[in-house]
């Protein structure tokens, strides 16, 4: 490698309260809970805990630089004792982490109904991560070292904050690849101009109908007519060529759960590939299957841009294979960020 690639991790930070409880209780009524876990979070920290993670080739040994970029609340002692350590453990940098007085650290409140198979009840506070709105600051911390090979990003901070920066990274004036996984949709969706030459794009089959449905400017015909259906190679292959021509998006990845995942590339137009999922014993937590998925594909092209300067010659097949394994060794494991595996593993 001829020289240590930079990713920039630009995204939400949270502290989770994750209570599970024999049954939700009724207005105004007390119930003794099962147990109170509290966890770092956020998709933004998950993925950057993810890439530095994936960077590691040995203990101790890490072949490519992680930064967090965003924003908690100052003097907040989860992030000082939890969040930061965690970060810093998995070989991030947080350097870029804004201490905000007079706002809370990001919440999510968990209830988990043990008599309904494990239902999940979520309350969210975005706090500081809702004051993530000033995108020339942004820009500035993640070109302070140079500009990076890669950028991830996700939809946890202010929509206008998210696109205004896609535009930015998006253009010729920056050269850089964003990874941009608009997880959880905007209500409002993502327009085409913000995706314009976006390196690439990755969704779920319910964030992927989403964006089509948001979107005039996208063929929303070629949506099945049963939303709860999972997408077959046809629809995909529709929805996916229709993003590389109408958004000249570069690669588009549709993660598929238990199937696997569906990849396309601008180079050769209609093609795309299924990956089958890898087959694990005991499905324990899903929760960071995805931000693990995502992470070690950013980490794999960092990787690859250190070495080529440019998207072409990507081993797409190869990177969302290992993103694969990395996601089936995550849900064999309970919590977020602690499991997700080290590159070494």
């Amino acid at each position: 490698m001829s020289r240590k690639p930079r990713i920039c991790v630009i995204g939400s930070l949270n502290v989770d309260f994750v209570t599970s409880t024999p049954r939700v209780p009724g207005p105004g009524e007390t119930l003794t809970a099962t147990s109170l876990k509290v966890h770092a979070g956020g998709k933004g920290a998950n993925q950057a805990v993810a890439c530095g993670k994936a960077a590691f080739t040995s203990p101790g040994s890490q072949d490519v630089t992680v930064e967090m970029i965003g924003a908690v609340g100052a003097d907040d002692p989860y992030y000082a004792s939890l969040l930061k350590p965690t970060l810093e453990q998995s070989g991030v940098s947080t350097a870029g982490v804004e201490e905000l007085e007079g706002v809370q650290t990001g919440t999510a409140t968990i209830l988990v109904d043990e008599g309904s198979d494990g239902e999940n009840r979520i309350l969210v506070v975005p706090g500081a991560n809702a004051e993530v709105s000033d995108a020339s600051k942004i820009l500035d911390l993640a070109t302070r070292n140079g500009v990076p090979e890669v950028v991830v990003m996700q939809g946890e901070i202010p929509r206008g904050t998210v696109l205004e920066l896609l535009k930015w990274f998006n253009s010729s004036e920056y050269k850089t690849s964003v990874v941009f996984n608009p997880a959880p949709m905007f209500p409002d969706g993502i327009p085409l101009t913000a995706l314009k030459n976006l390196a690439v794009l990755v969704v779920n089959e319910t964030e992927c109908r989403q964006l089509f449905k948001a979107s005039k400017e996208l063929d929303n015909d070629k949506l099945s007519g049963n939303e709860d259906d999972p997408m077959n190679i046809s629809e995909l292959t529709q929805l996916t060529t229709s993003l590389h021509q109408k958004a000249h998006i570069n690669i588009v990845v549709v993660t598929l759960g238990s199937r696997g995942v569906y990849f396309s590339h601008s180079i050769e137009t209609g093609y795309g590939e299924q990956i089958s999922a890898a087959k694990v014993e005991k499905v324990v937590d899903t929760t960071a299957a995805g931000d693990s998925f995502v992470g070690y594909f950013a980490t794999a092209l960092a990787r690859h841009l250190a070495q080529a300067d440019q998207l072409q010659g990507f081993n797409v097949k190869e990177a969302a294979s290992k993103a694969n394994w990395a996601a089936a060794k995550c849900v064999q494991r309970s919590g977020a960020m602690e499991s997700i595996p080290f590159g070494y593993e």
